[in-house]
């Protein structure tokens, strides 16, 4: 296990969107989802960012004094460096220094597991590598990008800019494949009037627990940041009788890198080809407004902040004063509480599911062929059969069906000739 030493770093320029208590705890718990030794964290305010070093020339040499004091394999700062500022540090130092992107990309390195979660993981690496692929200081000399991580991490910097742009261009062109796969799949069950719900939320708060109390997938489940990096997507049919396909999709945070975001275009289309957006939120965290802002963000970014939305006040088993839930009631738009955990207030969920697309499904009466008998097996798996009497002229079929399906069935000649 690699030794570190923690920077966190504000600017009083800026809005920041967690203090720098909160930030701290925050780059701690990546680190520790990166399997580092904390030895020790310090804080570090600053006027404003220097194009050499990000913080101070005097700050740099004491951390510098510091990182040989406790014999530290590897400095992680909680901001993003620019290629000329990594190597400016790690010059003055002489160790290993990870940015927050860096931080992130050996987390998602570790994680993925299916070939596409790792496709998308090498491009994103490969993207935040390729500036920095000048200089002969410390990021060029060792292998390995960042801090034992799995893919390009593992290979020789030295590969040089042409072999990676190939393989950058030949990532893209392969996610592309996938993106397109994805959204035939979408199409057919857009054609089966499936609705589509996409979990999201900020990273650890309860989207993979709420998946399988939901559909019973199955999904891996762990509080550490980032347990779930590979979508997962099920299939359930709700009390009206509508069938839904729940997509658990990867954790968001605060200032989610650019490069991360366009690498899991293929993953994150599942958010804006949703017709309704879960919204899970830790009600027990202090940071659960700030949280919240931060996912909103990312979905604009995504233009699918307009979607229909509810917003899941998860992990109230967690909180001690249950009256802080009236306020947080008051502050999110069409909201619930729940535990995932413990299966409370499921059914009030599926309720504001279902009354978000109170169009999707019709009352039906019509009389079936005798040889239409696929007719009925559609029904009963795409809809709610309330009532079926076979009659000698046809199937008398009393339903209720997705209106797509519907108008489809009101088409049908056979079906046309028996009415």
């Amino acid at each position: 296990m690699e030794k570190a030493l923690l920077v966190t770093i504000e600017f009083k320029q800026d809005k920041e969107t967690l203090n720098i208590e909160d930030s701290a705890v925050e780059l701690e718990e990546l680190s520790s989802a990166c399997k580092l030794e904390t030895l020790d964290s310090i804080t570090c305010i600053c006027h404003k960012p220097t194009p050499n070093f990000l913080i101070g020339r005097g700050k740099v040499e004491e951390i510098g004094v510091l990182a040989q004091e406790l014999d530290i394999n590897a400095i992680i700062l909680s901001r993003n460096l620019s290629g000329t500022q990594q190597r400016n540090l790690e010059e003055v130092w002489g160790k290993k220094t990870i940015d927050r992107t860096q931080l992130i990309l050996d987390i998602f390195a570790r994680r993925a597991k299916s070939p596409e979660g790792k496709m998308q993981v090498e491009l994103a690496q490969l993207e935040y590598l390729t500036p920095r692929l000048t200089g002969k200081g410390v990021i060029l000399s060792r292998q390995g990008g960042g801090v034992g991580t799995s893919g390009p991490g593992e290979k020789k910097l030295e590969v040089g800019r042409r072999k990676i742009r190939e393989r950058i261009n030949r990532l893209r062109k392969d996610l592309e494949g996938v993106s397109r796969h994805r959204a035939l799949i979408r199409k057919k069950r857009k054609n089966e009037a499936i609705l589509l719900i996409a979990l999201v939320g900020y990273t650890s708060a309860g989207k993979s627990t709420l998946l399988n109390a939901l559909t019973e997938a199955g999904q891996f489940v762990s509080e550490n940041m980032f347990a779930t990096l590979d979508p997962l997507a099920r299939s359930v049919k709700l009390p009206s009788g509508a069938r839904a396909v729940f997509s658990d999709t990867v954790g968001f945070l605060r200032d989610l890198p650019h490069n991360l975001i366009d690498a899991f275009k293929a993953t994150l289309e599942e958010v804006t080809a949703a017709d309704l957006l879960i919204h899970v939120l830790d009600a027990s965290s202090p940071q659960v407004h700030d949280k919240s802002r931060a996912v909103m963000e990312v979905l604009r970014e995504l233009n699918a902040d307009n979607k229909p939305m509810i917003t899941a006040l998860n992990k109230i088993d967690l909180l001690p004063d249950q009256m802080w839930l009236k306020t947080l009631i008051s502050d999110f738009v069409n909201p619930v509480t729940i535990s995932a955990k413990l299966k409370v207030n499921l059914d009030l969920l599926i309720q504001k599911i279902e009354s978000a697309m109170p169009d999707r499904m019709v009352e039906v009466n019509i009389t079936i062929p005798h040889q239409r008998m696929d007719l009925i097996d559609l029904f009963y798996r795409q809809g709610r059969v309330e009532d079926i009497r076979y009659l000698q002229k046809g199937i008398k079929v009393k339903a209720r069906l997705p209106s797509l399906l519907h108008k489809k069935i009101l088409s049908d000649k056979d079906i046309l000739a028996n009415c």
